[in-house]
């Protein structure tokens, strides 16, 4: 365990979330200097670090408790500047932890998931490219590397995005919460299909009085794009799918529609007859997700499907004619190596799909890798920026670049989760929903609607409940949310 001591509980969140990064497998704790802890007697503690706040300044000490090891500093603080004193706090913890771990975290004090809004933001505003490389150096002492990549990204990002029209456009998502199986390392709402089948016609139901609302309330908006994810959309039956999609297609106006995305997730859960339906729906896009090509490890993360499946859902699909297919993958899954990784992206690569979006992983809390993971400790969690840049090497076979990129909390390595994609091929609502430029409204059970005001600053969320009986039973509900926050606000 790593502690966490404070006499004042100023920037506790970033100052939890730095040191996070640095012990990313290890619990760390953060308590006020006079909290009682109440610590198990068998745990360990690794380190302790205290953070002082004496009038304008800050003092930082990490040392182990059982070794003679200890670093500290100090640094002024400004008097009324609060986002200048927390970029003063985390370059000073930042540059101990560095020294104390013998590490440098290669986005460096950034902790945030969306990097590339940074230069996208200073982009839009004139900076130069050079302006931009300096500022990300002083400010949160990121990597070269990860300093070029963000801003490679950025610049793909907003020539995607010229076609899009932020203020009177809006996106729409739609979540299937039900899969096959839950996988070892999600923590997303789903539930297992065969417990829930009987019911799914009942979901739909609610589904499409959501739609019918959302449907109305922005007929004077563009819609852009919509994405159906999950969960895995594709556990609906051919007969479902086809009457979800009808009944976004008779109820929005599809005129200025950039990009219509179904998540295919699972190669155990499409037929042929499900990907007829998507095709004959008019789906642009869709994603088939592998997530690793090495069957010991699928069966260890809880996949119930082959790799032969995976081939065999990917011919399907391109024999119907779907002709933008993105294909996910995870670095970082418990035993994988570097060969094994490299064999993954083999198989990929030969399977030729049109984007490839490369997770590290991130172990949440409420995964089954985190709850019992005295179950796997015998597998080691390996990612780092060889895998990282192994993994672009291969995507550069097949003509397929950078173009969206976001972090979580916790990842394997300290890295990132990329998007690359064949020009033309770049998905739309990926960058939306990193960029948080425009408005999506979210249909579903657990679905988290994002509404982002005209100014482009303010940004406001309006949750669904996660639960699929209460959603069928509450929809009624999910809906007047919505419509007085719009009445409210609009």
């Amino acid at each position: 365990m790593i502690k966490i001591q404070q006499n004042k509980r100023e920037f506790e969140y970033d100052i939890f979330s730095l040191v996070k990064a640095f012990y990313p497998k290890d619990e760390v704790q953060t308590k006020s200097i006079d909290e009682d802890s109440k610590l198990d007697e068998k745990t360990q503690i690794e380190a302790v670090i205290h953070v002082f706040y004496i009038e304008n300044c800050i003092e930082i000490k990490i040392y182990h408790m059982d070794s003679s090891n200890l670093v500290e500093g100090k640094a002024n603080l400004t008097p009324d500047d609060r986002v200048k004193d927390k970029n003063i706090v985390k370059h000073l913890l930042y540059n101990l932890l560095s020294e104390f771990t013998k590490r440098v975290l290669p986005w460096g004090t950034l902790t945030g998931i969306r990097p590339t809004k940074i230069p996208v933001s200073l982009m839009e505003q004139g900076y130069s490219n050079d302006e931009i490389r300096t500022y990300m150096k002083e400010t949160y002492l990121a990597t070269d590397e990860k300093i070029e990549l963000s801003i490679d990204i950025a610049k793909r990002e907003l020539k995607v995005l010229e076609k899009i029209d932020y203020k009177e456009g809006y996106s729409i998502y739609i979540g299937i919460p039900f899969c096959p199986t839950t996988c070892l390392y999600c923590s997303f709402t789903s539930y297992p299909i065969v417990m829930w089948e009987k019911r799914v016609d009942e979901y739909l139901d609610a589904l499409c009085k959501e739609i019918e609302f959302t449907a109305k309330a922005f007929q004077n908006k563009i819609l852009n794009t919509i994405y159906i994810g999950g969960g895995t959309p594709t556990t609906l039956n051919a007969n479902q799918l086809d009457r979800l999609l009808k009944k976004l297609a008779s109820s929005f106006d599809y005129s200025h529609l950039c990009e219509l995305t179904v998540e295919a997730g699972r190669p155990d859960s499409v037929t042929l007859d499900k990907f007829k339906v998507l095709k004959e729906n008019n789906v642009s896009r869709i994603s088939i997700n592998p997530q690793t090509m090495n069957q010991q490890t699928l069966d260890l993360i809880g996949r119930k499907h082959t790799v032969t499946q995976i081939h065999e859902a990917y011919q399907m699909a391109r024999e119907v004619g779907l002709d933008n297919i993105n294909m996910d993958l995870i670095v970082g899954l418990p035993g994988e190596d570097k060969q094994m990784v490299r064999h993954t992206m083999e198989e990929i690569v030969a399977l030729n799909p049109d984007s490839i979006t490369v997770h590290s992983l991130a172990i949440k809390r409420a995964a089954r890798l985190n709850m019992f993971k005295e179950n796997y400790q015998q597998y080691e969690i390996t990612n780092n920026s060889e895998i990282i840049d192994l993994t672009r090497e291969y995507a550069n076979k097949i003509d397929a670049t950078p173009y969206y990129l976001y972090r979580q909390q916790n990842m394997a390595g300290n890295l990132e989760n990329v998007g690359y994609a064949k020009p033309g091929k770049e998905g739309i609502y990926n960058i939306l929903i990193m960029e948080e430029k425009q408005t999506i409204i979210a249909l579903g059970a657990g679905a988290s609607t994002k509404i982002v005001f005209p100014d482009g600053y303010r940004i406001e969320r309006i949750e669904n409940v996660k639960d699929v009986d209460n959603y069928i039973n509450r929809i009624d509900e999910m809906i007047e949310r919505k419509r007085s926050f719009l009445s409210a606000n609009f």
